[in-house]
């Protein structure tokens, strides 16, 4: 399914019934990153599985793909789908959104799952690398961005025991063209700090750690956990940034163990 949302068309899914869940991807991957967990979820939940702008099959639109109009987008598909509130689960820019989603439409949250992510926006260091994986991709294309994206995101016993799920997890970034890279990159470079928020989150949160995410490793998520007021941490062990991708017999009993504990109204 397609929405307007401003200057793109958004593309989505939907699986399930019940409370509604919004399920973000990490960069630069798109919804079926959300595959391995759908069914056992959607037995008790309303699952809505956009793909972000400038991943997947939505339109990467004009400019910066900004966390502000991530987050407009993601107001536009709730309305579309006469959602009041929801639980939002975000990975990595899926984090970052969120971030900026409870800025803006905090009224719209029932809970938040904040997984292989981070507050902190980035340093010098990392903005120069962003823009340095800009460059390289308009010269090179998207292909060895991506080869070496795998090191970082998959974790290494990922990579040394199930080379399969390294090998789908790199099929699947296949769909990033290099105008979305350029568009995600650049927004991403510009996140502000979201460390002040946390502090003014006052729902219930579960904070997910990959044991071997070097990108954002477990020093971050224990941030999180002691500024959100009412958060709690878990860690999937041998998983890396991909953590639900990676090790999904792990990840989806935490998030359904916090999921069946909520009373949201």
């Amino acid at each position: 399914m397609y929405i307007r949302s401003d200057d793109i068309q958004l593309h989505y899914g939907t699986m399930g019934s019940g409370f509604p869940v919004v399920l973000l991807h990490p960069f630069p991957a798109h919804h079926e990153f959300w595959t391995p967990l759908g069914a056992p979820l959607s037995t008790r939940y309303r699952l809505i599985l956009p793909d972000l702008r400038a991943h997947g099959l939505s339109e990467v639109g004009n400019g910066k793909a900004t966390m502000a109009k991530h987050a407009e987008d993601l107001l536009r598909l709730l309305d579309a789908e006469q959602v009041a509130k929801a639980v939002f689960v975000g990975v990595s820019i899926g984090g970052y959104i969120l971030f900026e989603f409870w800025r803006r439409h905090r009224e719209r949250v029932a809970a938040l799952v904040l997984s292989n992510t981070r507050a902190e926006p980035d340093t010098e260091q990392g903005r120069a690398n962003r823009m340095k994986s800009i460059e390289d991709a308009r010269v090179r294309g998207t292909a060895p961005f991506l080869d070496a994206q795998i090191q970082s995101l998959i974790g290494e016993s990922t990579r040394r025991n199930r080379p399969d799920i390294a090998a789908k997890a790199r099929t699947m970034m296949e769909k990033l063209t290099v105008d979305g890279l350029v568009a995600l990159q650049q927004g991403m470079a510009e996140r502000p700090d979201s460390i002040p928020t946390l502090q003014a989150i006052d729902v219930e949160t579960l904070v997910i750690a990959g044991e071997e995410d070097t990108l954002t490793p477990l020093a971050n998520a224990k941030v999180m956990q002691q500024h959100v007021r009412r958060a709690r941490l878990s860690v999937i062990p041998k998983a890396g940034h991909y953590a639900a991708f990676e090790s999904p017999n792990e990840f989806t009993p935490v998030l359904l163990q916090f999921l069946n504990g909520l009373r949201p109204s």
